[in-house]
């Protein structure tokens, strides 16, 4: 049995990969993201359908707020920018062909 409440995605307890994925989410990330879901989803999702967005497709759930998923490290950073470890690399790069 689907049993549907009305909650917001800032008090949501997400689990497992989902947890480490909404924590690196400001509040007004959350507050963007949730009206998103709200036009997507007129009919609501379950927990578990949201919980499985955050895990397993975070990188749309990033894009809608106009980030990226570093492939690296993981850590969110500003579409079209690089981002801070990717960052460092290329900054060793550069010191190493000096």
């Amino acid at each position: 049995m689907k049993l549907y409440k009305e909650e917001s995605i800032s008090n949501f307890e997400f689990w497992s990969g989902a947890k480490d994925n909404a924590d690196k989410l400001t509040s007004a990330e959350l507050d963007q993201i949730e009206s998103i879901l709200e036009d997507t989803y007129p009919d609501g999702m379950s927990e578990t359908e949201l919980n499985d967005l955050f895990w397993f497709e975070f990188e749309t759930v990033a894009e809608w707020i106009g980030k990226e998923v570093c492939e690296d490290c993981g850590e969110l950073f500003e579409s079209g920018e690089v981002c801070e470890c990717q960052e460092e690399t290329e900054e060793e790069e550069e010191n190493e062909e000096e």
